[in-house]
C-alpha cells in the first residue's frame, strides 16, 4: 500500500486537510495498485491551436457537451484509445457548451461529432457514437499502422 505521506507529497508544501486525509486514504484502500489517471485531454479554445493543430502527431478531437447521453456513453472508449494509441493519437475532448467557437468553426451540428486531425487538417469526420473498433479502425488508417 501507498504510504499516505507519498501520496500527499508534503515536501511540495501542499498542507492538506482533514478531508483530503480522509479521500486519499480511502481511495489508497480502495484502489491499492493505485487510480490510473485520465489520458483525454480537456480542450478548450485558447489551447486548441496548440494541443491539436500544431500536434506532431494525430488528434482525434470529440465535440460533446455534458447534457448529450450518447457523448457519456462514449467517454469510456475514448478513454481506452487513449491509451490503447499513446504515444500515437492525442484524444482531446472540447465541451460545445465552453467553445461554442470552436464548434462552429469546424461545422459541428450534432453531438458526439469526432474529428481526426493529422498535420493540422481535418482528415476524418464521425458523427454520432460508435463502437470502439469503429474508431480504432479510423485511427489506425490514419496513423498508417
Amino acid at each position: 500500500m501507498t504510504k499516505l505521506s507519498t501520496l500527499l507529497n508534503l515536501s511540495s508544501g501542499f498542507i492538506p486537510n482533514l478531508w483530503d486525509i480522509t479521500l486519499i486514504y480511502l481511495i489508497s484502500n480502495l484502489y491499492p495498485g493505485g487510480v490510473e489517471v485520465s489520458k483525454v485531454i480537456h480542450g478548450e479554445s485558447k489551447t486548441f491551436e496548440d494541443e491539436v493543430v500544431k500536434s506532431n502527431i494525430p488528434v482525434f478531437v470529440d465535440f460533446w457537451a455534458e447534457w448529450c447521453a450518447p457523448c457519456r456513453a462514449i467517454t469510456p472508449i475514448l478513454e481506452q484509445l487513449a491509451s490503447d494509441f499513446e504515444g500515437k493519437v492525442k484524444v482531446v475532448k472540447i465541451n460545445i457548451d465552453e467553445n461554442p467557437d470552436l464548434a462552429q468553426n469546424y461545422g459541428v451540428q450534432a453531438i458526439p461529432t469526432l474529428l481526426i486531425f493529422k498535420n493540422g487538417q481535418t482528415v476524418d469526420r464521425i458523427v454520432g457514437a460508435a463502437q470502439k473498433s469503429h474508431y480504432a479502425d479510423k485511427l489506425q488508417t490514419v496513423i498508417g499502422n
